[in-house]
């Protein structure tokens, strides 16, 4: 990668000044995209709650409704990928990856639209998919047609696809940092002078735009939060090993579905999408709240609201949840399933935790929090994306040190496990 990031750098201080111009034009309508994408996401998903709420008031006779309902949405969402994008299935981060590392020219104008219809008619239908893959992969389609507006060489028309991409993460999470840091960790793999001022550019830029329509406060609220000291260090070091098996766990579900899919390819694609929306359909009918992005539960957890029984049922039926959708192949990512899995799992642990060691000095938000960033490290291998991302969806601060401690135990206990980052194991499989 070092030869890569020395061919990107663009020596021209005029050059640099103009693609930095360039890169809060990119993050200004990245902002209004992804700001588009979450508010229908969000009212999709009150609307699909009510619907399935509804649907019981006519008894067994709904539950057909409900089963061809969220069939028909993952027919329609991998409908329109294999008929007009099949670059735009699943998360779309491999992809954004590909054309990074490559130089490859596609049509980013028909990824984006389909990633925005399909992504709002998979996740918004039920399918447990994060809203950050298709916006990281709509905005790194924005940064390329921006860039060939402004007829930009290929150099830098990369690098506005990678900035456009950390934009797309940064308005999906309200996580600028995260977004840019995502960018120089995953997407680039080493530090560049010139990628980390545009992505900081597009990012600022996406998230001046974003707030504008979601406010200013973190995605999830949590109540303050003291500093933890030294001696939950080792504690920290202890999630961040069971979370690293947890994460390999989940990876390898990730990869046998995509894998068992692959069985069904004499099918086409809608009807293997609509057979899983089928069976997720009939687990909204009895969960309806456990169905679709995830983002409600992962605040009702912080917000300590569920019971332990509540708990076990949700990790149990959500970790296998998230992999059945990916199966489909329609647009939508895996942040914000992980988020819900590293959520409940931190919370388990302190539990259970407490129960034999009742002297610990913390709270459950604390480790909850604690175990979102840790599970990230295990998956997807970005340990400071992760942290970040973390602090900047809660107002988690205090918290730098046990994250640190459990990122670092999970990150390593999933490399010596063999499992590599789940982004490089989806780019194997077709």
């Amino acid at each position: 990668m070092a030869s890569e990031s020395a061919h990107l750098a663009t020596p021209n201080p005029r050059r640099h000044f103009a693609l930095a111009l360039l890169s809060i034009v990119v993050g200004a309508f990245v902002g209004l995209v992804g700001t588009a994408f979450r508010i229908l996401l969000g009212l999709l998903d009150s609307w699909r709650t009510y619907l399935i709420e509804r649907s019981h008031s006519l008894g067994w006779i709904g539950i057909p409704m409900v089963v061809g309902g969220i069939a028909f949405c993952g027919a329609i969402a991998a409908g329109l990928v294999f008929r007009f994008a099949p670059q735009a299935s699943g998360s779309g981060i491999p992809h954004v990856e590909h054309e990074l590392k490559t130089g490859s020219v596609g049509n980013p104008l028909s990824t984006i639209i389909v990633k925005f219809v399909g992504g709002i008619i998979a996740i918004g239908g039920g399918f447990a998919l994060g809203r950050e893959g298709p916006t990281v992969q709509m905005g790194g389609g924005i940064g390329q047609l921006i860039g060939r507006i402004f007829g930009t060489s290929l150099d830098e028309s990369r690098t506005l696809l990678a900035a456009g991409a950390g934009a797309g993460l940064a308005t999906a999470f309200n996580a600028p940092i995260a977004g840019s840091v995502f960018v120089l960790e995953e997407l680039f793999g080493s530090f560049n002078v010139t990628m980390a001022i545009t992505t900081l550019g597009a990012s600022a830029s996406a998230i001046c735009v974003s707030r504008v329509f979601l406010g200013q406060a973190p995605d999830f609220v949590v109540r303050p939060l003291q500093f933890i000291n030294f001696g939950v260090l080792p504690v920290s070091i202890l999630i961040g090993i069971v979370m690293g098996l947890l994460g390999v766990a989940y990876s390898r579900c990730i990869l046998a579905g995509l894998r068992f899919s692959q069985r069904f390819s004499q099918l086409r694609g809608a009807f293997r999408a609509g057979a899983i929306g089928a069976l997720i359909g009939l687990i909204g009918w009895f969960a309806p709240k456990v169905i679709g992005g995830g983002e409600i539960i992962t605040q009702r957890t912080l917000d300590g609201n569920l019971t332990l029984l509540a708990l076990g049922s949700i990790l149990t039926l959500r970790f296998f949840l998230g992999p059945l959708s990916y199966a489909g192949r329609t647009p939508g990512g895996l942040f914000a399933p992980m988020l819900v899995i590293g959520s409940q799992a931190g919370l388990l642990f302190f539990l259970a935790w407490s129960h034999f060691v009742p002297s610990v000095q913390a709270v459950p938000q604390q480790f909850a929090i604690v175990g979102m960033a840790a599970f990230f490290a295990a998956v997807v291998r970005t340990p400071v994306t992760g942290i970040i991302l973390a602090v900047e969806l809660t107002g988690g601060f205090p918290l730098f040190l046990p994250m640190l401690g459990a990122s670092f135990a999970a990150a390593a206990t999933a490399e010596v496990l063999k499992q590599p980052p789940i982004y490089d194991s989806l780019r194997t499989v077709r």
